[in-house]
């Protein structure tokens, strides 16, 4: 099993930090965005952000992996 690069984990742990650690930033139901309270806008923002941050840890890995293998 290959260790993942340190980019592909920082893109890997944003979602969560967004989601868990910024409550304290977002955690008020004013202004409206899209006729959601703020807050759950901007969960479901993060929603569906998540797998575009994976799909970027995948590419870094991926891509890291096709450069080491060439190396070889």
């Amino acid at each position: 099993m290959k260790t993942p690069s340190i980019g592909a984990l920082a893109l890997g742990i944003v979602p969560f930090v967004a989601m868990c650690f910024t409550v304290a930033l977002w955690d008020r139901v004013q202004p409206l965005v899209l006729g959601l309270p703020f807050n759950l806008f901007w969960l479901i923002l993060w929603i569906l952000l998540t797998p575009c941050c994976l799909w970027g840890a995948y590419r870094l890995d991926s891509t890291a992996d096709r450069n080491s293998s060439h190396d070889g």
